[in-house]
């Protein structure tokens, strides 16, 4: 294996804008600011927050009543 070729490999601090913060080995230079990691990402929590903009789910759901509500119902044998 050749000597001296691969990059220094060292602890550094992980900083998360929720106010979480572990260490962990990175080739990165300094410490690592990140907006979203394990403790608060919705998929790892298990609580997905959902961001109605401009009304758009509500807006959907209207939408789709009213296709239902026209449809007209099986006939039953």
């Amino acid at each position: 294996m050749k000597a001296a070729i691969h990059p220094h490999y060292s602890e550094v601090r992980v900083h998360c804008a929720c106010g979480n913060s572990f260490t962990t080995r990175s080739t990165h230079k300094g410490d690592i600011g990140v907006e979203i990691c394990a403790a608060c990402h919705p998929f790892f929590t298990g609580k997905q927050k959902l961001m109605d903009t401009a009304g758009r789910v509500e807006r959907f759901r209207r939408k789709y009543a009213k296709a239902e509500a026209g449809k007209p119902e099986p006939a039953k044998k």
